[in-house]
């Protein structure tokens, strides 16, 4: 916290700081001057009328009144991670995008609407990277417009918790009454480890780790496992959509559904990982692990050399294999509709 030369803590931040990363201290009863204290650290995304609006890492806007401050000060941008590969949000956001791509997609400046029919929010929300050209209330009429003349809620998909990322635009679709719907972390590492890894199982080894089939294409067997289920043309079009994509099976017993299933797609030095699916009855056997394991050797095969994916917040499960694997939280990203009475 800011302390002056006589040893007072300082309120040195105005509303001239929003856009900025800051770190605040508060009496949690504004109500009186002795008291329990709370700290906040994120991006200042609006200070209206006596009340500040910070952002923090997790998409999480605080509301604070500005008589409760005690403290404040801008402080440097989140340290950029020291291992794993070196990356932007934006680059990252880009190459997410290549690797599910709409059947219909528009620009709008420098923004990107996409559509699929309504399969996955990611294939079905606008992608608001730069600039619209338009100002902001103008762009989201636009593109409410754009969605409900395909018969779609309008989606958009923003991301916090690394620089410049976009707490600002999270903050103009809260104070419009955009409802964030979902919330996941795009998780990056090298991949080299992770074409290494071997199941969990001590007694495991790579000579006794079940047989995986890679293909270019999803066949019936890999959708019957697929969670999605009833799959259609449009589907089959954004899954098998990207620079160079691979699925995985792990064959189940004869006129069974596979005993697991992956996708990767390899775009440049990236290699994106989704649909990691284990049978119920077989998991704990290292299946996911071997399945990623074989999609990540197929990658290194094609020149790359960093893996990505996404994973939901509350998805403890898969958080843990992932952090074995050495991949770790990059950033946020959050799936914003518009406002109930808008699509009405």
């Amino acid at each position: 916290m800011e302390i002056s030369a006589a040893g007072r803590l300082e309120v040195r931040i105005t509303a001239a700081d929003v856009g900025k990363r800051v770190s605040v201290r508060r009496l949690t009863d504004p109500g009186v001057t002795e008291g329990k204290f709370t700290d906040t650290v994120g991006v200042l995304t609006s200070w209206d009328d006596g009340v500040l609006v910070i952002t923090r890492k997790s998409g999480d806007s605080v509301r604070i009144d500005a008589s409760s401050l005690v403290a404040g000060k801008v402080v440097p941008p989140a340290p950029a991670r020291r291992r794993g590969p070196a990356a932007s949000f934006e680059e990252l956001s880009r190459i997410a995008a290549r690797a599910w791509r709409p059947v219909e997609s528009e620009r709008l400046g420098d923004w990107e609407l996409r559509a699929a029919s309504g399969f996955t929010r990611r294939a079905n929300s606008v992608l608001p990277l730069g600039d619209p050209g338009l100002p902001p209330a103008a762009a989201l009429d636009a593109v409410r417009r754009w969605y409900a003349a395909r018969g779609l809620p309008a989606y958009a998909q923003t991301a916090t918790g690394a620089e410049g990322t976009q707490e600002l635009l999270c903050g103009e679709l809260e104070r419009r009454g955009w409802v964030r719907e979902v919330t996941a972390e795009l998780w990056i590492g090298a991949l080299a480890p992770l074409a290494d890894a071997a199941a969990p199982d001590a007694d495991a080894s790579v000579s006794s780790a079940p047989p995986v089939v890679l293909a270019r294409s999803a066949d019936e067997a890999w959708l019957s496992r697929y969670q999605r289920k009833g799959v259609s043309e449009v589907a089959l079009k954004v899954l098998g959509s990207g620079p160079s994509v691979w699925f995985a099976t792990v064959p189940g017993a004869s006129g069974e559904a596979p005993a697991a299933i992956g996708r990767c797609v390899v775009d440049g030095r990236w290699a994106g990982f989704a649909a990691v699916e284990v049978d119920p009855a077989q998991r704990r056997r290292g299946l996911a692990t071997t399945v990623m394991a074989a999609l990540a050797r197929r990658a290194l095969d094609e020149g790359a050399s960093a893996a990505w994916l996404q994973v939901e917040a509350d998805n403890a499960g898969a958080r843990a294999l992932y952090g074995r694997l050495g991949l770790a939280a990059h950033h946020a990203y959050h799936h914003y509709r518009e406002p109930r009475e808008a699509s009405s």
